[in-house]
């Protein structure tokens, strides 16, 4: 292996990792969507390398098409860019509905307490949500009650196909430019050999920050704040949205 190869292999490294840590994108919606979905870890890192590798694959597949046809470098980053456009305006569409979804469901969904009797003459108090049923409060948590409601169950199954489109459009720039300078040279081993390096550090990048932090969001008490949890989880994917659109 030449030098020019072994510096344009730490450039991918280097560029992938970088390109992954400067974009929360990469690993704030993920994080957002398992803590007001429940997700367990091994859904949620599956749910995000799935995406990061539709993220990558999406990008080698328009390099790989460029090469082919001999389609010039502006060209395939002006593609980029659009595909850029594309996948902002969907995570600020998502979580824009999202947000509007997650305040109309805590608005219209305000725990309160009614009493209870037994027949052995107890009597106590309940708290309880409209969004899924009146649930007994010896049978299921309040917690539990609330997000079990069939709105929730069918957003949740929503959610990763959502974030899984979005990452098939979301482009990772950075990746054309390192594939063309080899491929502009014929060495087509370079161009796989680089694809795989900044494909595996974006994906591992994604997959190691989201397990990081994962822990960390789960130990986060919102207890106030829970029934908002869905508003907030779509505030952070507009946000990200936002970031995109604005060159963040």
């Amino acid at each position: 292996m030449n030098e020019g190869i072994t510096l344009l292999c730490g450039t991918a490294a280097t560029i992938g990792f970088i390109h992954t840590v400067l974009g929360p994108d990469h690993y704030l919606p993920f994080l957002a969507m398992s803590r007001v979905g429940g997700w367990s870890l091994a859904k949620t890192v599956i749910i995000t390398l799935v995406c990061g590798i539709a993220h990558v694959l999406s990008s080698v597949a328009l390099g790989v098409v460029g090469i082919a046809f001999g389609v010039a470098l502006l060209k395939l980053e002006a593609i980029e860019g659009l595909r850029g456009d594309i996948a902002g305006w969907l995570l600020l569409t998502f979580g824009l509905v999202y947000f509007v979804w997650g305040v109309r469901r805590a608005v219209r969904n305000k725990p309160h307490t009614h009493p209870h009797a037994h027949v052995d003459g107890v009597i106590h108090a309940h708290k309880h949500v409209h969004a899924g049923g009146h649930v007994h409060v010896h049978q299921q948590s309040d917690s539990a009650a609330f997000e079990h409601d069939p709105g929730t169950v069918r957003t949740g199954l929503m959610t990763p196909w959502v974030l899984f489109t979005i990452f098939l459009f979301g482009p990772c720039e950075p990746l054309i430019p390192l594939l063309m300078y080899p491929a502009a040279k014929g060495q087509m081993w370079h161009v796989a050999l680089v694809t795989a390096i900044f494909g595996t550090t974006t994906i591992a990048t994604m997959v190691t920050i989201v397990v990081t932090a994962y822990a960390t969001v789960e130990r986060m008490a919102f207890s106030r704040f829970e029934r908002y949890g869905h508003a907030l989880a779509g505030l952070v994917v507009l946000a990200c949205g936002a970031a995109i659109k604005v060159g963040l």
